[in-house]
């Protein structure tokens, strides 16, 4: 499928998607590094950087621990992931008082990973498919931080490798028009 945007953007926006092929080799720490070095330099309100995140690589003790909070239809296709990634976000101010825009700026931080994934022909899919319960509990969270996702990161594998239902959806999806997420202020008097 070709995605093709309705105004003229960069390419690199059209060229992420989320796919769910990976080919199950570990990602190098450094790969992972260079991703949350994109994700470090965000937008947030004040500065705050009000991100945390918390990985596994494939093969290790972390990743098998963070796989085990999956939802069960997410688990065949993240098996061959070379990482997995909880996204956090800090709801509070260094002061302590409430940071209103924690998990927006951290979407951003997030944003930042899948495009600096899609630069270096790797695989970044965040999902809501996980136990955010079991993972507040298995990461031993204090009040102030909000579970937001995870993501599975790794190189990109062969769709014929992904079991059903997962290999006939691998494919970049479209968008919905501009017109239907975009509403012009109409002053009232």
């Amino acid at each position: 499928m070709t995605r093709a945007a309705d105004y003229p953007i960069d390419p690199l926006f059209l060229r992420r998607w989320s796919p769910r092929a990976m080919d199950g080799t570990p990602l190098k720490k450094e790969d992972l590094l260079t991703l949350l070095e994109a994700a470090r330099w965000a937008p947030s309100s004040g500065n705050g950087q009000p991100w945390r995140f918390v990985y596994g690589l494939q093969g290790t003790p972390a990743f098998t621990g963070l796989f085990d909070l999956l939802a069960a239809g997410n688990r065949p296709w993240c098996s061959r992931a070379g990482a997995l990634l909880v996204v956090l976000s800090k709801s509070t101010r260094d002061k302590g008082d409430r940071a209103r825009t924690h998990s927006f700026d951290t979407g951003a931080a997030w944003m930042s990973i899948a495009l600096q994934a899609t630069q270096m022909n790797l695989v970044a899919h965040g999902m809501e498919g996980f136990d955010y319960d079991r993972a507040r509990s298995a990461l031993s969270l204090s009040d102030e931080m909000t579970v937001e996702c995870m993501v599975a990161l790794g190189h990109q594998g062969k769709s014929e490798d992904l079991p059903e239902p997962y290999r006939s959806r691998e494919q970049p999806s479209t968008r919905r028009p501009i017109v239907e997420l975009v509403t012009e202020l109409v002053p009232t008097k």
